[in-house]
């Protein structure tokens, strides 16, 4: 998505006003799934040249297409051709955008969690947290923090078991020399070091990692934006730990994670399967897990994924593209997917989650990409018929990675959201 570079100054949007955001009618409601066309208008997408010499001048640069799906759900009418105008900035570069400073931060023995942060000086900034999704990390929020830290300060990290957050020692390791070689995985010994004993890389742990992180590191409660895998931990951590999160931003979401019980929920159940997730991997998983990861890891798969989850193809990809080769190829990372792969559920499901935000006044927001194959806007639907009060955003042509494939649309609205103000469904021409 090619938008002119503006300054936030031009930024403007139609808002709805609070009041209508809500279901009304008696055939509209969180049990009914069907909806009818939203509502649509013309919008034009504006912003400040960079060219010195058209110093001030607008340009259009891109126009959109936008539905109002709260005035679709009440059956309210527009008059064709009304024209709103909206300004979306471009994105920061050089001196104009803000730093990015890394971070380790060991929280359990062994287990060291990487972390990323930008942000503005000002201690009465909000504090934003962003989450990944499976398989990426820090570096997919990269644009978002470059932008957003002139006015907020803003985090990011890699969950345990992925990116950057994978253990610097073997969790397992083979007893005999003569069973390793150059690419032998680590986790596949017969026995798991103590700092290993119990560990699973589930949802559980992701958000008992987030919880502490922000008590320990970020010090104040935060407003939560999470991608996928990321967007299921926040719901689950704000859920859990009502009092560290002021908001809650999911970007196609997962609306599940795990297939095998949860022990704590149910133990009798989960003791009919005799491995999850720990280590040491049973031998039957290590050789399932070799057979699996030379397949998924290989660079030819990956690139056929980027493209699955990308909508617009012209999309540079290359550094996401880097960064999860040079992942795949540490040692750790072949028994930490068979970890992630084979833990159990969260405690509570996903719809439990939002349900307990709702009983606790959590705001809720929703941004979608339309053209995800795997979460599709349905799901985000879903939750916005589960909690009729979140504003919902639908972006075309984006996928399952809105915020690195279309940054300055869902860095425009995410500012809307933290404020927040309006709600809308964005196609793009």
């Amino acid at each position: 998505m090619e938008v002119v570079s503006s300054s936030h100054s031009c930024l403007a949007f139609h808002q709805t006003p609070t009041s209508a955001r809500r279901f009304l009618g008696t055939g509209v409601g969180p049990r009914h799934t069907k909806l009818t066309r939203p509502r649509k208008s013309a919008v034009l997408c504006v912003g400040r040249a960079s060219n010195p010499g058209d110093s001030g001048k607008l340009h259009v640069s891109r126009s959109f297409d936008v539905s109002d799906v709260d005035a679709a759900l009440q059956g309210i009418s527009k008059k064709a051709g009304q024209i709103e105008k909206v300004a979306i900035p471009g994105l920061p570069e050089g001196p104009d955008s803000s730093q990015i400073s890394t971070g380790l931060w060991e929280w359990r023995p062994k287990l060291t969690v990487y972390y990323e942060k930008s942000g503005t000086k000002n201690s009465k900034a909000p504090a934003v947290l962003f989450l990944p999704g499976f398989g990426v990390g820090t570096f997919h929020f990269e644009k978002q923090l470059m932008d957003l830290g002139r006015d907020y300060k803003v985090w990011t990290m890699d969950f345990l078991g992925q990116g950057m957050s994978l253990p610097c020692e073997d969790p397992a390791p083979k007893a005999m020399a003569g069973e390793k070689d150059e690419e032998s995985y680590w986790g596949f010994g017969q026995d798991s070091q103590p700092w290993a004993d119990e560990l699973v890389y589930s949802v559980d742990l992701w958000r008992d990692q987030v919880q502490h992180f922000i008590e320990e590191v970020i010090g104040e409660p935060v407003y939560i934006v999470g991608n996928s895998l990321g967007g299921f931990v926040a719901l689950y951590l704000a859920a859990s730990s009502p009092h560290l999160v002021k908001g809650v931003t999911l970007l196609n979401a997962t609306p599940f994670w795990g297939f095998l019980p949860n022990p704590a929920r149910s133990p009798r159940l989960s003791k009919i399967f005799p491995w999850a997730g720990t280590f040491p991997l049973p031998s039957v998983v290590r050789k399932l897990t070799e057979t699996v990861w030379q397949k998924i890891s290989d660079p030819r798969s990956i690139q056929k994924i980027l493209r699955q989850v990308y909508a617009d193809h012209s999309t540079n990809v290359d550094k996401v593209f880097s960064r999860i080769i040079e992942t795949t190829e540490h040692p750790a990372a072949a028994a930490s997917f068979a970890s992630i792969m084979f833990a159990p559920m969260g405690q509570i499901s996903f719809q439990e989650a939002l349900s307990r935000c709702q009983r606790q006044d959590i705001p809720i927001s929703l941004m979608y990409g339309k053209e995800d194959p795997w979460v599709t806007p349905y799901w985000g639907i879903r939750v916005k018929q589960q909690v009729p009060e979140a504003p919902y955003y639908e972006i075309s042509p984006a996928g399952h990675c809105p915020h690195d494939e279309v940054p300055e649309v869902t860095i425009a609205c995410r500012v809307q959201i933290i404020a927040p103000l309006c709600i809308y469904t964005i196609y793009s021409h």
